[in-house]
This record gives C-alpha cells, structure tokens and sequence, in this order.
C-alpha cells in the first residue's frame, strides 16, 4: 500500500486533485447539514488536508479553523481557500491530539479521514491516540456542540464494510465506547478519464484497485463513506 505519511509530506497536489474527484454527486455537504446544520456556526476542523472540506463548510458557517500536522498540505488549502473569497476561516499547523484551541469556542469539531490513520500508525496505542484526539474534538466544544467524525467505509464498494479489522475496531469504539451514532452515503468518484482514474487510485489506494479500475474500465469508482457524530 501506497505510504500515506510521504504522501502527506510531498505529494499535497496529486491528493489534492484525487480527492477533487470524489463525492461527484455531492452528497457529503447535505448530509453534514443533516446532522448539524452548518448555518452559522464556529468551526474546528481536524486534519483538514489540502482543504476539500473546508471548502465546502466555508461558505455555509460563522468561522473556520482547518488544522493539519503537513505544512504541504495546509499550503495547498490555504490556495483553495484564498481564491474562493472568502474571509472566515484561518489555518493551524498542528497534531489531532493537541490542538491550539481554547475551551468551548465552536459549535462543530469535524474529523475527515484523519484519525483512521492512526490505527496503522500507532499499531501498539492506536486505542489511546484515537481517545486522546476524541478528547481534544469535545473539549473544544460549547455545551450543545456536536463532534463529527467522517472516515471510508469502502473505495470500490456499492455497500459499507470496513477495508480492514483495524478500522472496524476503530468503528466499534467510536460506536459502543464513545456512543456515537452513524449513518453512511456513497461519495463516489468520477475520474476525467480511465488513465486519470487508473493513475490517481494506484497512487492512493495502490495496485489491486488500480488494476480492477483498468480492469473493469472504472471511470466512476463507487465508494461508501460513514459519518459518526455525537452532541456534548
């Protein structure tokens, strides 16, 4: 499998169109709406990447903080952001787990595809890390503020199943420890074209997708991802 840390640290322009293709029929905005209606609101987000949420929550809330631990990453979502116009929203370099927020300033704290990463990259204390950045999400909530948490469900699949035991464990803590809730949608991807698709899933998701994409021709590659959220 492709090394996700490289990836973070040098190669933030390629993520950042892989992820450009995704969700094509916009159903990740609607449902964060559902679970919290965005109007308004004061925003922290967690390993904000190269920015495609940001992006999307921006125009919709009050204020946005998107921190990240890549500097690269951060430098392509600060572009986005600047070209789109608007005004309300800032960056943070710095870990999930210790985040320069004061107590209860937001109303969301929103985790995309970011504290998955942990299971592989703490294998002994992935358990604690995960707790440790769950911890820093609520704290810097105000009383009724809502901590949501969004990560795959499957690449290449029509219905959820975690693609691995770590991260089905992972589910089950946020699910029966934590006592979130969880709904899911489908965020497929549509790709330019087959060799776009072909290069852009072998890059991130590594061979044995990439080759069922030439394979099978995979122009729009199905993908269900799953949405956790909890209100403190």
């Amino acid at each position: 499998m492709p090394n996700y840390q490289e990836i973070y640290r040098t190669q933030a322009e390629k993520y950042d169109l892989l992820v450009s293709r995704e969700d094509h029929q916009g159903n990740l905005i609607r449902a964060l709406d559902r679970v919290r209606p965005l109007d308004g609101l004061d925003v922290v987000e967690l390993g904000a990447g190269t920015g495609r949420l940001t992006c999307m929550v921006a125009p919709l809330v009050r204020t946005i903080l998107a921190i990240d631990v890549s500097p690269h990453m951060l430098g392509v979502a600060v572009v986005r952001l600047a070209g789109a116009g608007g005004r309300n929203w800032t960056v943070a370099v710095a870990d999930n787990r210790d985040l320069p927020v004061a107590d209860h300033v937001a109303d969301l704290s929103l985790a995309g595809w970011s504290l998955g990463h942990l299971t592989s990259w703490y294998l002994g204390t992935w358990r604690r890390e995960i707790e440790r950045a769950i911890v820093e999400m609520k704290r810097v909530l105000r009383p009724g503020g809502t901590a949501v948490v969004i990560e795959t469900l499957g690449t290449g699949l029509e219905e959820p199943q975690p693609p691995t035991d770590a991260l089905a464990a992972y589910y089950e803590l946020l699910e029966r420890e934590q006592r979130f809730s969880r709904t899911w949608i489908r965020t497929d991807y549509r790709f330019a074209s087959l060799p776009e698709a072909e290069d852009l899933t072998r890059f991130f998701f590594g061979d044995g997708l990439a080759d069922r994409v030439a394979d099978e021709e995979l122009v729009v590659l199905p993908e269900c991802t799953g949405i956790w959220w909890q209100t403190v």
